[in-house]
C-alpha cells in the first residue's frame, strides 16, 4: 500500500490528517458512517483494545458513542453529535467527552479518478486544549488509516 498518512499540527488549535485511498468516496464515506464497517478499522490493532460498543446515528443532530477497552472493566467512551452530513463528501462532528475543551472534527472527501483524498481536521477551542489532548490519537491515525485502507481494498474486491 503506497498511500501515506500525514499528520501535522497546522496551528495552535488545529491538527490535520491527510491520506489518499484507492477507493471511491462512496465507499470511504460508508466506512465512516456504517457501524458494522467502522468497528472493523477504527481502533489500532497494536493497542490491544476492542471497540466494545459503536453507535452511529449519522444525520444532522444525530449522535455517536464509541466505547473502547481492553476488557469490560476498563473502558473509555467517546461521544458527540453530527453537525453536518453531506453524503460521500463531508462529515462534521463534535467531541463532547472532553466537555468545553473538546474538538470539532471535519472530514472532507474529494474523489478524483476513483481515488479519494481524505482531509480530517480537528479544531480545538484553545491551544491549551490541543496541548492537553496530547499526540496519542494523532500518532494512532497512521495505523488506523492503514486499517481503513485494508478494509476498503476488501470492500472493493467484494464489489468487483
Amino acid at each position: 500500500m503506497s498511500n501515506r498518512t500525514t499528520v501535522e499540527r497546522r496551528s495552535d488549535r488545529e491538527v490535520v490528517v491527510m491520506r489518499t485511498f484507492d477507493a471511491p468516496a462512496r465507499l470511504v464515506f460508508e466506512a465512516w458512517t456504517r457501524a458494522d464497517l467502522f468497528r472493523q478499522w477504527w481502533v489500532p490493532k497494536s493497542m490491544g483494545m476492542t471497540l466494545r460498543s459503536c453507535e452511529l446515528d449519522v444525520r444532522v443532530g444525530g449522535g455517536y458513542r464509541l466505547v473502547f477497552g481492553a476488557d469490560p472493566a476498563n473502558t473509555m467512551a467517546f461521544f458527540g453529535k453530527y453537525v453536518e452530513v453531506v453524503p460521500s463528501s463531508r462529515l462534521v462532528w463534535t467531541n463532547e467527552e472532553s466537555g468545553d475543551t473538546g474538538s470539532v472534527t471535519t472530514l472532507t472527501l474529494h474523489e478524483k479518478d476513483g481515488k479519494t483524498h481524505v482531509l480530517l481536521t480537528e479544531r480545538y477551542p484553545t491551544k491549551e486544549a490541543l496541548d492537553a489532548a496530547g499526540t496519542g490519537a494523532q500518532d494512532a491515525m497512521h495505523e488506523t488509516f492503514g486499517q481503513l485502507d485494508e478494509l476498503l481494498v476488501s470492500l472493493g474486491a467484494a464489489a468487483g
